[in-house]
């Protein structure tokens, strides 16, 4: 059974900081993309991140390219995502998803193998 449990959300202030965690099992987490995504309340989920199976390729959506850093430990079957400088509309619900290419995680057509279920970050002013 597949499981993608993320964690680390919470309440911060404008400018802090957050790391999130995602947690995989049941696949072979080295083979596959990763992403993070979010969603506003009343608004469609959003790309945020992705990561490919190695590590080596990265994208950012361009509201928190510079801002965010999403990264991987095949070793743990973990993907993080720091983000810093947060800012109000950062506030949103955070899922991760596995893809078995980069493409899949990327491409907004494309059905994402898995998802979690989410974590809550919240930021005040």
């Amino acid at each position: 059974q597949v499981q993608l449990v993320e964690s680390g959300g919470g309440l911060v202030q404008v400018g802090g900081s957050l790391r999130l965690s995602c947690a995989v099992s049941g696949l072979p987490f080295s083979t596959y993309a990763m992403g993070w995504f979010r969603q506003a309340p009343g608004k469609a989920r959003e790309f945020v991140a992705a990561l490919r199976h190695d590590g080596l390729v990265k994208s950012y959506s361009a509201s928190v390219k510079g801002r965010f850093t999403i990264s991987r430990d095949n070793a743990k079957n973990v993907v993080y995502l720091q983000m810093t400088s947060l800012k109000p509309e950062d506030t949103a619900v955070y899922y991760c998803a596995a893809g078995a290419t980069f493409a899949t995680i990327v491409e907004d057509s494309r059905v994402k193998d898995y998802w979690g279920q989410g974590t809550q970050v919240t930021v005040s002013s």
